[in-house]
């Protein structure tokens, strides 16, 4: 009876020194939270942003000047009596007209790393995307300021709700190439 009970201590102390060496691994993750979705709020975080803008510019200007000068001149006497009168008119009429419209119109998905946390919560994020297509590089880099709380659930914000948005498509290749005018004509224009 002694010697069981001795192997049951021993048995017991084994366990419970076992036990403190291993560590078990729970299957819950306690920064899970059931009830909010989790938004971006730290730096390296990720949001993608729907790029969807349109711009329409139109220009107009209308330009008259007139100038009209009339002069005379009498016949001189003493010694300038060889003058004899004359006179001369002059008028001149500018007119000038000028617009210009133009339309622009941007659709795409870039995701953003959020780079810096403001103050007040917000977040400031950057991101470039570079799509490449039959010999043409098409860059979108778009950089602002969100609010976490118009991020939605799938965790992407509009365009639109981005402060002091700077979103810049850039191409490059065959038809960017074509698209510019040649050295001579640049030459040209610079000139005249």
């Amino acid at each position: 009876m002694k010697r069981s009970a001795y192997v049951l201590i021993l048995l017991l102390c084994a366990s419970v020194l076992t036990g403190c060496a291993a560590e078990a691994a729970s299957l819950w993750n306690d920064n899970t939270n059931w009830i909010a979705d989790r938004r971006p709020s730290q730096v390296g975080d990720i949001v993608t942003v729907f790029v969807d803008e349109k711009t329409k510019t139109k220009d107009e200007g209308t330009t008259e000047a007139s100038k009209t000068n009339d002069n005379n001149v009498d016949d001189g006497f003493g010694i300038f009596d060889f003058i004899r009168a004359f006179g001369f008119k002059s008028s001149s009429k500018m007119t000038g007209d000028g617009s210009t419209e133009r339309t622009h119109s941007a659709k795409g998905q870039i995701t953003c790393l959020v780079t810096d946390v403001l103050p007040n919560g917000n977040l400031v994020i950057e991101g470039t995307r570079d799509i490449a297509t039959h010999e043409e590089t098409l860059q979108l880099h778009v950089v602002g300021v969100i609010r976490p709380q118009d991020v939605d659930s799938y965790n992407k914000i509009r365009s639109d709700l981005v402060a002091n948005a700077e979103i810049d498509i850039k191409g490059k290749g065959a038809i960017s190439r074509l698209q510019k005018p040649g050295i001579l004509t640049q030459i040209l224009q610079a000139i005249f």
